[in-house]
């Protein structure tokens, strides 16, 4: 009897249990039909408005119903509450302080749901988080999504508060990361997104654009316009002032009329930014040509030894615009390149507050291994310099292949385990400087750039989870053999004594005959999983292209390797015929062959 009294009470509470989670469940569709309404405040910025509209989109599309926007908070009636204003209809105390630029809000008040952030670009990341995370929509690529079809759409009951790490979240994987719908919704912001759409980035939420930008300092004073007249601003080499080629020279950083002009110019460049850009820019770069030689005059070469390295005079010109802004009033940031010569820290100058540092470990990046790697201690060690001195360090990487863009270039493991230390450490941005041009090529080059966006807003995603994701979802029945191909690739370049580094060519050690013929039988297995759907095929078709350029740059070469070693030559028997593969799926994904590529496919595979 005792038993049976306890199974009814534990009955009872376990349908205590469903009950209470059905009241707290609430319902945004049934059978398509909309249960709530998306409430804007009357005073709602344009990027809430925007948010307000892409959510009412999102969900017509998964749930087949109309939703409304309003302007006046139901108070008898299911909202969804989209921006700070109208989430102050549920909750009057509610703030978005120590949310940033960036941050948001999701949680569920009553029969409500909060969708709000600070400004300008947390209500739009509330958004797409909760369609995300909550409902299941993924924007692969600018052509490429999912958005799961749901008539009955019911949420539980939610609280998330979020804070980015990095303020800075900036990937260039052309022309994905270039889309500004692309980049607002995987949470991009940087220079270079909705690149050449700035017109349209306001509601998005904006760029974080610099003018001057990059490599500066002959930008603001160029030798073309000043040289002549002006010859000891410019570096001494060889014992002479040198002005041009402008890769090679700099500035002479330690003449006080040269750190002078620079200022009025850098002053006169910023007064320019309303013609140049309308949307604004929020920095202004003080930055050696790259490669340049640092100037050799007596007092340049003692500033450089008293400082153990020339950043100390590149960070004193740098702080000095960064005084002449906060003097006349103009609310901009600096940033300087830590990078070749100056990638050192000084031992005794200090970035100003309103002073970034774009820390750029080229030699160390773009590696098969993680930069905490040993064979990265120097570059580590300048790293860690730089954020005990600095208030804020970005880093500039490089996640692809720079010279061989075709070239297989396995450094996702290590590239995502960078990000992660990184933003540890308090990095607070990244930019992924990767290819350009084309639509694609570079190995993987969606999936590189999905997969990045997803650790750069949120370095604590599981990497292996990520990638499953993605190529499940963007190559169907053909993911599982993509992600084969992917480990057989980081495996073998993680035991191979060559580090890849920024441009791993065709011959790299790692790139051997039985791993090619391994990864190949990956892709062709991923080839036939797909062979009835066209569009999943020709996404197959493209992700071959790295393997099937390198069998095409050293074919004689390989196929005589794989003879000595019993392996079967795993393509057609004939150059010509992959080579005309080759070039078919190039013209189809209207892919970019850099003139290096071209060359030494032309010089047929020997």
């Amino acid at each position: 009897m005792k038993l049976c009294k306890l199974m009814l009470c534990l009955l009872a509470a376990l349908i205590g249990m469903r009950a209470s989670a059905r009241l707290s469940a609430m319902a945004i569709s049934k059978n398509g039909v909309p249960q709530v309404a998306i409430v804007l405040a009357p005073d709602a910025t344009i990027q809430e408005k925007r948010a307000a509209a892409e959510l009412a989109s999102f969900l017509g599309q998964i749930t087949g119903g109309k939703f409304e926007t309003v302007q006046h908070y139901r108070p008898n009636a299911a909202n969804i509450c989209v921006g700070r204003g109208a989430a102050r209809a549920v909750d009057p105390k509610f703030t978005t302080d120590g949310l940033g630029a960036d941050g948001l809000t999701i949680r569920t008040v009553g029969n409500n749901l909060i969708l709000a952030g600070g400004q300008p670009r947390g209500t739009l990341y509330a958004v797409y988080t909760f369609l995300e995370d909550y409902v299941g929509c993924r924007w692969w690529t600018p052509q490429a999504s999912f958005i799961p079809k749901k008539p009955n759409l019911n949420i539980g009951k939610l609280y998330r508060r979020y804070v980015p790490a990095l303020e800075h979240r900036e990937v260039l994987i052309s022309p994905t990361t270039l889309d500004p719908d692309w980049s607002v919704r995987n949470k991009c912001v940087g220079e270079l997104h909705g690149y050449g759409q700035f017109g349209i980035m306001a509601e998005r939420g904006g760029t974080r654009k610099a003018w001057p930008c990059g490599h500066s300092y002959f930008t603001v004073l160029p030798p073309e316009t000043y040289f002549a007249q002006h010859p000891e601003w410019y570096s001494l080499i060889d014992g002479k002032r040198v002005g041009t080629p402008r890769g090679l020279t700099s500035l002479c950083l330690t003449n006080k009329e040269m750190v002078s002009a620079f200022i009025g110019r850098a002053e006169a460049e910023v007064a320019r930014v309303p013609d140049l850009y309308p949307t604004g820019t929020e920095y202004v770069s003080v930055s050696a040509e790259d490669e340049s030689v640092p100037c050799q005059c007596n007092p340049c070469i003692a500033a450089d030894r008293e400082e153990g390295s020339p950043a100390g005079l590149a960070l004193r010109l740098a702080n000095s615009v960064a005084d002449a802004f906060i003097r006349d009033g103009i609310n901009k940031q600096v940033t300087m390149f830590a990078y070749h010569h100056t990638l050192k820290p000084p031992l005794h100058e200090r970035p100003r507050p309103n002073v970034i540092i774009y820390f750029c470990p080229i030699h160390a990046a773009s590696n098969s291994l993680p930069m905490s790697n040993p064979r990265f201690k120097t570059w580590q060690n300048d790293l860690d310099g730089w954020l005990k001195i600095s208030q804020k360090v970005y880093l500039y990487d490089y996640p692809d292949n720079v010279s061989w863009e075709l070239v297989p270039h396995p450094n996702l493991r290590a590239l995502a385990t960078n990000i992660k230390q990184w933003a540890k450490a308090g990095v607070k941005g990244y930019f992924g400087d990767g290819m350009t041009s084309g639509s694609g090529g570079t190995e993987l080059a969606e999936l590189r750039a999905w997969l990045i966006a997803k650790l750069i807003w949120d370095p604590s995603q599981d990497t292996s989870t990520l990638i499953t994701e993605f190529t499940t979802g963007y190559f169907g029945g053909a993911g599982r053999h993509i992600v084969a191909y992917l480990n057989v690739m980081h495996n073998a370049a993680e035991v191979s004594p060559d580090l890849m580094n920024l441009s791993s060519p065709p011959d790299a050690q790692f790139l051997s005959v039985d791993t090619l013929c391994a990864g190949w039988a990956h892709l062709k297995a991923a080839e036939a999983a797909v062979n009835n759907d066209p569009v999943l095929l020709s996404r197959v078709r493209t992700a071959q292209l790295p393997e099937l350029f390198v069998f095409l740059a050293r074919w004689d070469l390989l196929k005589w390797n794989a003879h000595c070693r019993g392996i079967k030559w795993p393509l057609a028997a004939s150059r010509d015929e992959a080579y005309q593969q080759f070039m078919a799926a190039v013209k189809a994904g209207g892919i970019s062959l850099s003139a290096q590529s071209r060359n030494l496919l032309a010089k047929g595979g020997k």
